[in-house]
């Protein structure tokens, strides 16, 4: 009898470690959409958050080539650097582009062996991304997941109202 409470409870507590050994939600995952598509059910791959601690604006002037007629192009960029927050982030900065309305935007994406992290952006939000470095603190995060499908954003912490 007693041999048989001792494998009992051995299986109630092999059935109940997958519960307790669930592995916790990335960091931030509150300021994340809705998963409406189900895309992020698994535990991501990988997640690059930051803390902004400062960025700089960069407009250039452009002309890609000495052929006729190449247009004079002026590319617009956010470069923001701050401090990895996530376990295992490496992120050392963040490249936000911006292209002009229309235009297919490209993935987000992580190149971990320059450390940086390029955004993409329509050019109609750049007033508003500026607008959201200028009010404090502000994190970036990347998601990648193992099906494919990446996630990045730029948010404040949580605010009170005035």
């Amino acid at each position: 009898m007693l041999v048989r409470i001792r494998c009992i409870a051995w299986l109630l507590l092999a059935c109940s470690l997958p519960l307790s050994a669930t592995a916790a939600p990335p960091l931030h995952a509150q300021f994340l959409p809705p998963d409406d598509l189900a895309l992020r059910q698994e535990q991501p791959e990988q997640q690059q958050l930051i803390q902004i601690t400062e960025y700089a604006v960069v407009v250039g002037s452009q002309r890609e080539s000495s052929q006729q007629p190449i247009p004079i192009t002026s590319p617009v960029l956010l470069r923001l650097k701050g401090k990895p927050l996530s376990q295992g982030a490496n992120v050392s900065q963040v490249l936000i582009h911006f292209e002009a309305e229309g235009k297919s935007l490209k993935k987000p994406s992580y190149d971990a062996k320059t450390r940086v992290l390029s955004l993409n952006y329509p050019l109609a939000q750049y007033s508003v991304l500026l607008d959201l470095l200028r009010t404090g603190t502000v994190y970036c995060q990347f998601l990648s997941y193992s099906n494919g499908h990446v996630w990045a954003d730029l948010h404040t912490g949580a605010q009170r109202a005035r």
